[in-house]
């Protein structure tokens, strides 16, 4: 019984955003065009079915892939990050080998998972890597386990151990990484007050930072980014403590 470990690519990271179902002031308008980004933004990284409640999770920091031989038949995992069902199925139209007597598969997305057998007696295959999956505490995952037949029958037993076993060791292995989940905010800030509001968003390291000087009242910029979901209090308080006039931040 033979097996070995490979990295295959470089480290590779997906943030997701978190909706906030906080109100707006009712005294400042948002325009509908800044409303529009926002949401786009944020229906563009999660679906519904795969909504992650503690703001943040962990993930495999790099496809891995693990080869074994287990009775003459070759056994080879492949794992990798996804971040949705589509990328999970462009993921497995990669690495399927047409060439294989099997191609079986299983992936988790927040609450949502999927597996399939590929030809294999039901639940003997797909499961077991679901199963593998699940038990690693690794979300947003994808493994694909292909097989080719070595001409001994392993039995039922024999390929649920054989496959739940291959994808257990190959997530073993897979350096993994914790990822924040990244909730889109917008600030509407006079002139005067843009460099100490820059200077506190640069401070909290956030992402993506526009300015639209044609959103909001007349002296004023709308300043949209994306920042860590347990910094987001944070920096509310840093920017509102630093400034003389009380400025509205808008959450999606």
């Amino acid at each position: 019984m033979a097996a070995g470990i490979t990295r295959v690519s470089s480290c590779y990271y997906h943030h997701l955003i978190l909706k906030n179902k906080n109100g707006l002031s009712a005294s400042v308008a948002v325009s509908t065009s800044f409303k529009k980004m926002v949401t786009n933004a944020a229906s563009a990284t999660i679906t519904a079915s795969s909504s992650i409640n503690h703001g943040e999770y962990r993930s495999i920091a790099e496809r891995v892939s693990l080869e074994k031989e287990i009775k003459k038949s070759k056994f080879i995992a492949i794992a990798a990050p996804i971040s949705d069902e589509e990328s999970a199925f462009s993921f497995l139209s990669e690495v399927r080998d047409p060439r294989a007597t099997h191609n079986c598969w299983a992936f988790k997305v927040g609450q949502h998972s999927r597996c399939n057998d590929d030809g294999e007696p039901s639940g003997t295959a797909g499961k077991p890597i679901q199963s593998a999956i699940l038990s690693s505490h690794i979300d947003r995952v994808m493994v694909v386990v292909i097989r080719y037949f070595g001409g001994i029958k392993l039995g039922t037993g024999g390929l649920v151990r054989a496959y739940g076993g291959v994808t257990s060791e190959c997530l073993r292995n897979a350096p993994t990484c914790l990822v924040k989940s990244k909730v889109p905010m917008a600030v509407e800030v006079p002139f005067d007050l843009l460099g100490l509001v820059q200077h506190q968003l640069q401070h909290f390291q956030v992402e993506d930072i526009k300015q639209d000087y044609e959103t909001g009242k007349d002296g004023f910029a709308m300043i949209s980014f994306k920042v860590d979901f347990d910094q987001v209090e944070k920096l509310e308080n840093a920017v509102k403590a630093n400034c003389s006039r009380q400025l509205v931040f808008y959450k999606q």
